[in-house]
This record gives structure tokens, sequence and C-alpha cells, in this order.
């Protein structure tokens, strides 16, 4: 195509000032690779139809590529979105105390698979093991590094090629399209449905019950909920179902609860522990939702069951490192005192923000924003758990927000969509609430300690879109 043969060479480029620049300002591999990427790029667009630009954007395009590769892709966001656990921002906050903490285990070397005790080569499975016991009440546990993860090596280890029972109203997709069925099917296990997606009853597990029958699986519905005409069965009643057909029972939590006392919302949630008094013959839950620690998939029960797992040759693919079992050991510390664990787990500390609290936090960034020419309204608002926990749960909370008075409705739209946009492309990344034509911040999420640099970013934010 003759519009390919428009396409200056690398050398081409390295010649120009422009590219000598940056050149000098980093080193030339890493330039030349940004211009061979970029040359990439332009080829397969003209292939598709496109032109070739000018040479000033291929030039700005060669610079971004090396701004994208030298700056860190994971950053810090500032959540004003009302929604704690934010999926798409890194789940559960860590707070600072609970970092320095973390930071002074990781620091250099650590006893990650060697028994002080002894002097010889121990198991990373033993660090958080003794803890957790006594949290849970469990025989025994074991870590892996995600629920998915976890609910996957315990149906390969004990019902690979068999069946597993579960409800069709317990047949949830965890989030990014990932399902429990898929689940099964990755683990080698046939899946048998019982009852109907609104009603499931104990003669349904009973009739499918057969020599293959392996499995006994419940799934809390962590993130969403049936009402009306249903009916289910309990942890308590599947249990009795396993005990008397010798089967054993799996339950899949999801969110995973260590105390209901930890915040008043929580009151209609499962409890680990009161789970595992049912019998439960295994269960596994996140340590990123509702335990408020990092991403692992926790595995609590029948100590001859965890025995099993333990050797399964699956488990090496799915441990936990040396960070992660740092993060959920000093998280689940902070659960042997109430004081701790609403002072260093910034998750119970945002979830029991008192309404005076909230308010305070947004009229002092009201007035911050005031200094700065910005006039904002504090509102009533409501957040939520987020992250495929507490379904339906909002919790009472207060907004700042920010509308445009200039121009037409459409206008004064256009502004707030810009705004809200650019707040995401400030150095700082704000993520705010775009909602009917107006911009809003969340207090549920915002730290206290961020004000003068939430201020800033909207300052300066604000500044180039009415410029």
């Amino acid at each position: 195509m003759e519009e390919l043969r428009k396409i200056p060479g690398v050398d081409t480029f390295l010649n120009l000032i422009d590219i000598k620049n940056l050149i000098a300002g980093s080193n030339s591999n890493l330039v030349k690779y940004c211009i061979r990427e970029v040359l990439k790029e332009l080829k397969e667009e003209i292939k598709a139809g496109e032109k070739l630009p000018e040479q000033e954007i291929i030039l700005s395009r060669i610079r971004q590529k090396k701004l994208s590769l030298t700056q860190k892709n994971l950053r810090k966001v500032i959540n004003a979105t009302g929604i704690i656990n934010h999926t798409n921002l890194g789940r559960v906050p860590f707070g600072e105390a609970f970092l320095r903490e973390v930071m002074e285990q990781l620091r250099g070397y650590n006893n990650l698979e060697f028994d002080l005790a002894v002097g010889k080569r121990g198991s990373r499975n033993s660090h958080t093991a003794s803890l957790l016991k006594y949290l849970t009440g469990a025989e025994d546990v074991l870590v892996v590094n995600n629920n998915a993860a976890a609910i996957m090596l315990i149906l390969r280890a004990f019902a690979k090629d068999k069946e597993v029972i579960v409800s069709r109203g317990e047949l949830i997709e965890i989030g990014g399209s990932f399902r429990i069925p898929d689940i099964l099917a990755a683990s080698d296990c046939n899946m048998v449905e019982v009852g109907t997606t609104n009603k499931t009853k104990v003669s349904d597990y009973q009739n499918a019950i057969n020599d293959k029958t392996s499995i006994l699986l419940k799934a809390h519905r962590s993130n969403y909920a049936i009402v009306g005409f249903t009916e289910e069965v309990s942890l308590k009643e599947l249990v009795a179902i396993g005990k008397k057909n010798r089967i054993p029972v799996v339950y899949d939590m999801g969110s995973g609860l260590l105390d209901q006392t930890t915040f008043n919302g929580f009151k209609n949630e499962p409890d680990v522990k009161q789970c595992l008094k049912t019998g439960v013959d295994l269960l596994c839950f996140s340590g990123d939702k509702l335990l408020g620690g990092p991403q692992a998939g926790i595995i609590a029960g029948k100590k001859a069951l965890i025995a099993r797992l333990k050797k399964d040759p699956m488990l090496r693919a799915l441990r936990v490192d040396k960070i992660n079992i740092a993060f959920l050991e000093t998280i689940c510390s902070y659960y042997l005192n109430n004081q701790e664990l609403n002072r260093k787990n910034l998750l119970f500390k945002t979830l029991n923000q008192s309404p005076k609290e909230l308010e305070l936090k947004a009229l002092n960034l009201q007035q911050k924003l005031l200094e700065l020419g910005i006039k904002t309204e504090v509102l009533n608002s409501k957040g939520q758990f987020g992250g495929g926990a507490l379904p339906g749960e909002e919790i009472k909370s207060t907004s700042l927000y920010l509308s445009f008075t200039i121009g037409s409705n459409k206008k004064r739209s256009t502004m707030a969509e810009k705004m809200h946009n650019d707040l995401l492309q400030h150095k700082t990344p704000l993520l705010s609430i775009l909602k009917k034509g107006m911009v809003y911040f969340d207090m549920l999420t915002l730290i206290e300690e961020d004000a003068d640099i939430i201020a800033r970013i909207i300052g300066e934010t604000h500044e180039n879109i009415i410029l």
C-alpha cells in the first residue's frame, strides 16, 4: 500500500531533535523500543484503512508510550464514590498504621518457610493457621491465593470426575463473568442442579444423591438477594443431609464475616464461627471483603479434610506468598482487640463513622473549596459496602455536590462530565460520582487526612474547566 510506504524508519526518528532530547533524559534502548511499537501500531491502523498522521502526532505518541512505561501504572486513587469495598479500586482500603506494621515484617528476610524453633525448614501454612483457628473455631485452616482458588482446590481434591449437588438458586456469578458452574467444570466435576431459582427443598437434595455424589455444595448469595415466594435449605439442614448420607458438605461463604459485632449492618450476614458450629465439613471465604485484609482464600473446617488439601499437588500453584501472609496475619491479629480493629483496620474505621463525623468532614472540605472560589452544597447520601457483599444494604452518608450554573442545561451537563473525567486524569486521580449533570463527592470513603490534597485536585481541575 502507498500509505504504508510513507511510514518513516526508526533511524529517521532517531535523528530528530525531539527524540534526541527524549534519549538524553532516558536511555536509547527504551526510546528505540517505543518508536518501534508506535510504528507497528501505525502499520496496523493503516491496514485498517486509516491515514498516516502528522509527524508531531507520531512524536507525541512516542513520548506517551515512553511515559506509560516509566510511570507506574498502579497508582493511588482517591475514592469519592461512597462504595467502600470498591472492586475496581483494589477492594478494601489499607490504613497507614496497618501498612507500617506489615512493612516491618517484610523488610529484608523473614521466616516464610523456616521453623525458628528447630532451626529447620518449615511450612508457610503455619503462620496464620493458629490465629485463624482461634478466630473461627475451626479444627484446622488453610490459606490459598483467593476464594475461587479455595473452592477449586476443594472440588478437585474431593470431587474430581464425581458429582457435586448444588441448588439452582446458588449458581452465582462472582464477578468478571466468573461463575460457580465454570469453577465446577474447571475442577473436573459433574454439576447436579437441584430445585428451582427461587425454591429448593430438602427433598431435592435427598432425591439427587447417588453413589457418584461426592459433595453437597452450598454457596452464599453474597452479591444479590432473592425475595418473595422463596425457600432454601439452611446450612444446618444441609449438614444433616450430609451426615445421614455420609457425604461432605462444603459452604462457599464468599464474603467471610468473622465477627457480627464489628458493624451493626452485618446482622443478616452469616458468621464464620456460627457456620462452623453447624458441623459443616469445610467452608471457604475471602480475605479482602468483610475480613478487611488482602486477597486470599481461607479454607476452614475438619482437620482430616484440610490435611488432604495440604497434600494435594494443586496447592503449590495456589499458595500465598510472604506479602499476603504478612498482611493476613496482621489484619487477623486486630480481631483479638476491638479497639485495634476499629483503629487500624481501615474497613471498620470507615464503616463505623458517625453521621456527625461525616457531616464535619463535608463541611471541612466545603470550606477549603470555598476558599478556592468553588461553591458546593452538602446533602445526605447513601453509600454501599460493595465488593459483592451486603446486597441491597445502604449506609447513611453525607456528600458534597458541585453543579455548574452557567450556560444551558446541555452545557452544564457537558462541563460536569468533563470535570468527572478530568479528575481521573489528574496526577493523583480522584473518582467522583457523575449524576444528572452534577459531580458528587461522598464523604464515606474519603479520608480526613486527604482533605487538603482533595481540595487542591478539585480546585485545579475546576479552574481548567471554567477557563
